[in-house]
């Protein structure tokens, strides 16, 4: 994960460089997921060639992007030149575990701080960019309280709740994780660059974009993706009927992760979302305690990978799957996509398809191993994690 100058011809530079292409080519991001899954390395993916790129599924506009930029690209190639600054890639033993669960995740990752800390145990906190006092308050006391008990605060770095949470974590001397919905360097909105700075410095500020991108409206419903993706659980402190809170919550939901709502008046509109959220299943929280009791039992198995994972070598080759410990074929991607799928409120099988991508009969014997290993619950045809 260390950066390479741009003037270092080197395999990781090469490496680097043919990732900065496929990020550059755009389009959906499966097609490009699977051809590095296909090869060894993203320059290897890049030199298999035309016919390769096809049959990974990549359409005529991606490939015609491949094959008119020999070089990654400049201004990545620089931003990723600076100390703090890293690229992870789908193909990278490195790429955080839980965001590989999540729907459409992206194929890479651009980090300014420390990428370690997207395997550390995280709770998203967010909600309105126009808060009450009190639903701001709410946002520090829970921050604070979530990165005093060793769990890390990831938002997306908006106004109102999202800013509150990630200043009470560093205030609390915890850690936080901002995610944008713009290039790496490009904090939105820019009245945010201080704790833009702050955190990347303290924490890690983390996109899918490429530096210089700029912020558009339909970067940000995907940004939330992310957001949900690298927490345990999801906390929503005040939202409205509409608000881009509940597009969190709804992806943490369907990547198998707990979602918890503050309540709040019947008079406060900004209250509205979260009383959704409760009626629709969502936990109902008015302390940090709860959050932190109900995520714990998960907080340390991730603990353990990331400590597993920081002993391990860097080459792909040699390094350990990822899978979280003391669960069935822990050496198995496949139990180990199921395991992350599968969350502790019961889970139909037509979602545990949609989450893992493996068919009805592999989950069937795969479930049936974890249930009699006491490992899941199976209740009238939905499965969860047994507490």
């Amino acid at each position: 994960m260390t950066a390479v100058p741009a003037s270092v011809s080197t395999p990781a530079a090469a490496d680097r460089d043919a990732l900065l292409r496929l990020i550059a080519a755009g389009g959906p991001a499966a097609p490009r997921r699977t051809l590095l899954d296909a090869h060894r390395s993203p320059r290897a993916a890049l030199d298999a060639g035309t016919r390769a790129w096809r049959t990974a599924g990549l359409d005529d506009k991606q490939i015609r992007a491949l094959e008119a930029t020999p070089a990654g690209d400049p201004c990545a190639r620089d931003w990723l030149a600076q100390p703090g600054h890293h690229l992870l890639g789908w193909h990278d033993p490195d790429y955080p575990p839980l965001l590989r669960a999540v729907q459409n995740p992206p194929p890479a990752l651009f980090v300014a701080g420390d990428p370690a800390l997207l395997w550390h145990p995280a709770v998203a906190v967010v909600g309105s960019r126009s808060p009450s006092a009190g639903g701001r308050d709410n946002a520090r006391d829970f921050a604070r309280a979530i990165a005093e008990s060793g769990l890390a605060v990831t938002s997306g770095l908006a106004l109102g709740i999202d800013a509150a949470a990630h200043a009470a974590a560093l205030a609390a001397g915890g850690l936080t994780v901002a995610v944008l919905g713009s290039g790496i360097d490009r904090p939105y909105p820019r009245s945010n660059a201080a704790l833009h700075a702050r955190i990347a410095e303290a924490g890690a500020v983390v996109s899918e974009h490429p530096p210089g991108t700029g912020a558009l409206r339909e970067h940000f419903p995907a940004r939330n993706r992310i957001i949900a993706g690298l927490s345990l659980g999801t906390l929503v402190i005040e939202a409205a009927q509409r608000s881009g809170a509940l597009i969190t919550a709804r992806q943490a939901s369907e990547a198998g992760r707990d979602v918890f709502a503050v309540p709040g008046s019947i008079h406060n509109p900004m209250a509205r979302g979260c009383h959704r959220l409760i009626r629709d299943g969502a936990a109902l929280v008015e302390r940090a305690d709860e959050v932190i009791a109900a995520l714990a039992p998960l907080a340390a198995e991730l603990g353990q990978a990331l400590r597993r994972r920081l002993a391990a070598p860097n080459s792909p080759s040699e390094a350990p799957s990822g899978a979280l410990p003391d669960m069935p074929g822990s050496d198995d991607p496949d139990y180990h996509r199921l395991w992350l799928a599968l969350g502790h409120d019961p889970t139909g099988m037509d979602q545990l398809v949609e989450r893992t991508g493996l068919t009805t009969a592999q989950l069937s014997s795969m479930l049936l191993v974890m249930e009699l290993e006491g490992r899941v619950v199976a209740e009238h045809g939905r499965y969860s994690r047994k507490s």
